[in-house]
């Protein structure tokens, strides 16, 4: 399929059973998420959907209006997609949409609630697994290398997908007069060498010494041992710094830090970090915990939190050596092939 062709002409080829039950659901995300876009882009003359609701989802963060809309979106198209298992951040534990439904899906139905009212980018981020017996959580107990799929929708200037079924990364483009998805990017890889990171910088003083000397090493620019003046970019979204990994390269952390609840990492592992390594892994770059493969991680609980770093795959490697070797790391200047990382 060349540039242009529709999400649902891409996914009708797809071969297998596993495959062909992914689709379904990824095509059903993608209706509820062009709701989803038509209700971000009205006027906001019925009450702001940054509002909170006096909820709060399964870590405590508080619910917005729009984190309930994107959830009922997304859940009632998974409800007709043959999906079975379902866990989204919005709810406590996993249940199951369809008894005979043969995928899981785990999803983040909003991603960056704090950007609603600022008119930055949001997002809904998505992992489908196959499913196994019938306790829904059960299904979510596999490492993230067993996904049959993963992707997110990007609400932005345009509402984009970028999405894989395990071979490679392809990117679509709602277009909102024919109302669907089409293809715009194929084989998408994240470039190498892009002197650029994506950190929350405020949180300096908290992190663990391989990260902050990382960071630190990147500040001392050309005369330090990465040998490159770097820039520093933060969204505050997980789908838009991810985007401009994909699309500019970089490196993009969020790691475990000294703060209250965040010793594990603050991102969720099976609906943030796993569907955003796999989707990292499939554009030729990496994603870890700053030691060990995000895929490689097997969850014991529905919510759990890991750390996440991710991009270049030079970047990513010189992270895991910080972790590995605080004293190698800061003497050794060259990448994975020679290059500077």
């Amino acid at each position: 399929m060349g540039q242009g062709a529709s999400l649902a002409a891409v996914l009708e080829v797809v071969e297998g059973a596993p495959a062909k039950a992914a689709a379904r659901a990824v095509l059903a995300l993608a209706r509820a998420a062009a709701e989803l876009s038509a209700v971000i882009a009205r006027p906001a003359v019925e009450g702001r959907l940054g509002t909170t609701t006096g909820g709060a989802n399964v870590d405590g963060d508080a619910q917005r209006k729009l984190d309930l809309i994107a959830e009922d979106l997304c859940r009632s198209a998974l409800e007709s997609a043959g999906v079975g298992p379902y866990l989204s951040e919005e709810n406590d534990a996993p249940v199951s949409l369809d008894p005979k439904g043969t995928v899981a899906v785990a999803i983040d139905p909003l991603d960056g609630s704090s950007n609603i009212d600022v008119n930055g980018v949001i997002g809904t981020i998505f992992s489908v697994l196959p499913a196994r017996g019938p306790d829904p959580a059960v299904s979510f107990f596999q490492s993230g290398r067993s996904q049959i799929a993963a992707g997110f929708f990007m609400y932005g200037p345009q509402t984009t997908l970028v999405l894989s079924l395990g071979r490679g990364v392809d990117v679509f483009a709602l277009d909102r007069t024919a109302g669907e998805f089409v293809l715009v990017e194929q084989s998408l890889k994240i470039p190498e060498g892009t002197p650029e990171y994506a950190i929350n910088a405020s949180n300096h003083r908290q992190w663990r010494e391989a990260v902050r000397n990382y960071i630190d090493d990147c500040l001392r620019g050309a005369d330090g041992p990465h040998g490159k003046t770097y820039n520093m970019r933060w969204a505050g979204s997980l789908v838009a710094d991810a985007f401009r990994i994909f699309s500019r390269g970089g490196i993009f952390l969020y790691p475990a830090d000294g703060r209250k609840g965040y010793d594990q990492g603050r991102l969720r592992l099976l609906y943030e970090a796993s569907p955003i390594a796999f989707l990292a892994e499939q554009a030729g770059g990496a994603a870890t915990d700053g030691e060990r493969p995000i895929l490689d991680i097997v969850p014991h609980r529905p919510h759990e939190r890991a750390p996440l770093v991710m991009g270049s795959a030079d970047k990513v490697e010189r992270v895991r050596r910080y972790h590995q070797d605080v004293e190698l790391a800061h003497a050794q200047p060259m990448g994975l092939s020679g290059a500077r990382a």
